[in-house]
């Protein structure tokens, strides 16, 4: 069996919330810079976020200088482009330091050969569902459609992923998975995640590799 991948959790904003989910320890936390999405944070939380867990900011179409203020405001380790950024834009995002992902929204009809423009460019590929808003939808796409990726990346993949998802995740085969990137299906509303559920989700995927260890 695959081993399992690491988890973020996205969309975060309250700052007791950020500390109950830190005593989770998921692998990333993700704030969305985004002013159109009701998850939308201005100021850094007042939460102690270990170091352990890389911190992800999403970003669409928003500019250089902005990225990398608040790549600085909120000790981002990571950029995530969610928008319609060129490659040049990811090659010069990655000069501020920080690691960059460009999201690829995927349908039926995308082609995976997009993301070749991106390879040499980018440390990780996220995966979401296609839709007309830049994210958050719930909703999820075809994980079939994966195979036509050529793992130039390691992915990381969101749309949808609920608490039900953790025997399909790890059914996935022959795709380089990172992390899952989950957000909506755990809120008790925009920004705000409910703890308990996903600290059962989290203990699903950590007994899964415990007995693959095993």
């Amino acid at each position: 069996m695959n081993p399992l991948p690491e988890i973020k959790v996205c969309g975060m904003r309250d700052s007791s919330n950020i500390e109950e989910l830190v005593k989770l320890k998921p692998d990333y936390i993700g704030f969305i810079f985004y002013e159109q999405s009701p998850r939308y944070v201005q100021k850094p939380p007042q939460a102690q976020i270990d170091a352990s867990i890389r911190k992800v900011g999403v970003f669409v179409n928003a500019s250089e200088r902005t990225i990398n203020e608040k790549r600085i405001a909120f000790g981002l380790d990571i950029i995530q482009l969610h928008g319609d950024e060129s490659p040049e834009q990811c090659f010069i995002l990655k000069q501020f330091g920080a690691q960059v992902m460009k999201v690829f929204r995927v349908d039926e009809s995308f082609d995976f050969q997009e993301t070749k423009r991106y390879q040499d460019y980018c440390d990780y590929f996220l995966f979401d569902t296609q839709t007309k808003a830049f994210g958050g939808s719930g909703q999820k796409f075809n994980w079939q459609l994966l195979k036509n990726y050529n793992n130039a990346r390691p992915v990381f993949l969101s749309g949808g992923i609920g608490p039900d998802d953790v025997a399909d995740i790890q059914q996935l085969e022959n795709i380089n998975l990172k992390a899952i990137d989950i957000n909506s299906k755990f809120e008790i509303k925009p920004a705000l995640k409910d703890i308990p559920r996903l600290s059962e989700f989290f203990n699903a995927i950590r007994q899964t590799k415990y007995e693959q260890a095993e």
